[in-house]
């Protein structure tokens, strides 16, 4: 605001003079010069009528020659102020109107009115800066569970986009470079309700300074960064950044999953994935053979690692050595496009294909060129740009790669289901067949859709009516959030995953485990079953009759009928 003040001031300050000084001669000259009264007598205007009549003709509303007919000299004067003060207005109200259009002025404006509110935040928010593909899926799935986010964008077509966007709730948002500390502090840095930055420009080194700048200043608030870049990342984690995303070794991690235990990743893309999507199909991606990866650049290097990680020398193709660096090993010179170079990489007898370039439209080239020579690849397909989903579901890829989706849904988890991260992280140490296991319960129960994931903290904010029942000593199982509210013989359609308990962590805990206050759950399973969930959770009568099986009614009218004997007590076993 002391911006705004200061280019309104200094705009307007030169007008301002003038027509002060233009009115004070106007004024001035009117008290001077002596005029007549009725009788004929020298008189003078004093200030106070020289300047009301002054106030009405600049502003050539209309006036009368008060107290007294003017003589000829004042007409004269008053005529000359008249175009005076006219011309001075005129030049006063155009200077406002081109400060009005100016983009700096506009600009600031907009910066305050965007600080107000993000200052009267009442609810606890996530900072996204960069609202690109990446930030843009997020954005919609953070505020799709009800999280609160605020946003910064250099690039003033996203901010309108933004605006435009049938979101479910509001997203302040700023046009500015994220990477100066003022935007980022307008932003809400500082704010006591900021619970985490998100930096997902496409700029390592923006992300990096956004980073540095949100711990300098707020050293206890979660920083997540984008990053494909290893010196990078390693300069994030020297100053304790929390999480750091690259979206190509983060791929290339799925696919040594899929290739050691294709049941893991499947549970993985399942758990993670969008409620409401469809369920993905099992993929088996060949540990043997000849593997072809075509472009050699971050994505290509993070997926030929992976491959000699799993004993796999991969043939690369590569078109501009030179610039992405030379390939260790066998190696193609060209793009991958043409026939003639998938067969001098030995197509005929590959398995596997990754086509791995920063064009889509070369990737699909790729593809389609390597399947008339070798219908039965398995292939990888990169995809850069989301505009080209369309065509990119059409080439049906065994698995895709898109950079803004893994880094969004990596994100979506991080924030919104924080026990899920650790879920799938310790289940990286479990067996294929415990994850086949998973799989087969989960598939039975949620059909064709994804399974939803939610979690439930022993708080009385989230569980009122079973933290009442432990403060009253009573004992309640995890078996007991899982009945049925409304029939307590039958079982909700959901899976605990994890139960965490102080610094403790039980994977898929037993039915019969017993509860304690502050206690932290995580369930997968149907969307209706996370609704009558809540209903045990936080409905006293509700949870009496899941454990007891007596059904209390809790109004006073049927109490009073109950006690007249009008009404049975309902129980049921």
């Amino acid at each position: 605001m002391h911006s705004i003040y200061f280019l309104i001031f200094r705009r307007m300050r030169q007008p301002l003079l003038t027509l002060v000084l233009t009115y004070a001669v106007a004024i001035l000259g009117l008290s001077l010069i002596p005029g007549q009264d009725n009788a004929g007598n020298i008189w003078h205007m004093d200030l106070f009528h020289a300047f009301y009549f002054v106030s009405f003709m600049a502003t050539t509303i209309g006036f009368g020659e008060i107290p007294y007919p003017f003589t000829d000299a004042q007409r004269l004067w008053v005529t000359v102020s008249l175009y005076a003060t006219v011309v001075v207005w005129i030049y006063s109200i155009g200077t406002l109107l081109a400060l009005i259009q100016d983009k700096t002025f506009q600009q600031a404006m907009t910066e305050g009115k965007f600080t107000k509110r993000v200052k009267r935040m009442r609810d606890a928010f996530y900072l996204v800066c960069g609202y690109g593909e990446t930030g843009s899926a997020l954005v919609h799935a953070l505020t799709e569970r009800d999280h609160s986010v605020v946003v910064i964008d250099i690039n003033p077509d996203r901010v309108n986009i933004l605006q435009l966007e049938n979101l479910r709730q509001y997203v302040p948002a700023l046009e500015g470079d994220a990477s100066r500390p003022i935007h980022l502090l307008e932003a809400g840095l500082k704010h006591p309700l900021c619970h985490g930055v998100v930096a997902l420009t496409n700029v390592n080194e923006v992300n990096l300074k956004i980073a540095i700048t949100s711990k300098l200043l707020h050293p206890e608030i979660k920083v997540i960064c984008r990053s494909d870049s290893h010196d990078i990342e390693a300069n994030m984690a020297s100053f304790g950044t929390n999480h750091i995303i690259n979206p190509f070794d983060t791929f290339a991690n799925h696919l040594a999953t899929a290739l050691q235990a294709p049941g893991l990743y499947l549970l993985h893309a399942w758990l993670t994935g969008e409620r409401g999507f469809p369920l993905e199909e099992p993929i088996y991606p060949p540990a043997r053979g000849r593997w072809i990866v075509c472009g050699y650049g971050r994505f290509g290097r993070a997926i030929c690692r992976r491959l000699k990680d799993e004993g796999i020398e991969p043939v690369v193709i590569e078109a501009m050595p030179d610039v992405t660096g030379m390939p260790s090993g066998d190696y193609v010179l060209g793009r991958g496009t043409e026939a003639k170079t998938l067969l001098e990489a030995g197509i005929e007898q590959a398995v596997g294909l990754v086509a791995g370039t920063d064009n889509d439209a070369n990737n699909l080239s790729i593809i389609m060129t390597a399947r008339e020579l070798r219908p039965d690849l398995f292939v990888i397909l990169r995809q850069n740009q989301k505009e080209n989903q369309s065509i990119i579901d059409a080439v049906k890829a065994d698995m895709v790669m898109h950079a803004s989706a893994i880094i969004a849904n990596r994100i979506r988890v991080l924030l919104g289901t924080p026990l899920l991260y650790q879920f799938t992280s310790l289940a990286l140490h479990e067996s294929d067949q415990w994850a086949c296991e998973l799989v087969s319960r989960i598939s039975a129960m949620v059909t064709t859709e994804g399974p939803s994931i939610w979690e439930i903290s022993m708080t009385h904010i989230n569980a009122l009516a079973v933290c009442g029942a432990l403060e009253q000593g009573r004992q309640v199982k995890l078996q007991h959030l899982l009945a049925d509210p409304r029939e307590r013989e039958r079982s909700l359609s959901c899976i605990p995953l994890l139960l965490k308990r102080g610094d403790h962590r039980i994977m898929l805990p037993n039915a019969d485990t017993v509860l304690k206050s502050g206690d932290h759950l995580l369930f997968c399973g149907r969307h209706t079953s996370r609704d009558g969930m809540e209903w045990g959770l936080q409905n006293i009568h509700a949870l009496n009759y899941i454990l007891t099986g007596e059904s209390a009614s809790g109004g006073w009218f049927w109490r009073l009928l109950k006690r007249s004997g009008v009404v049975a007590t309902e129980s049921k076993s």
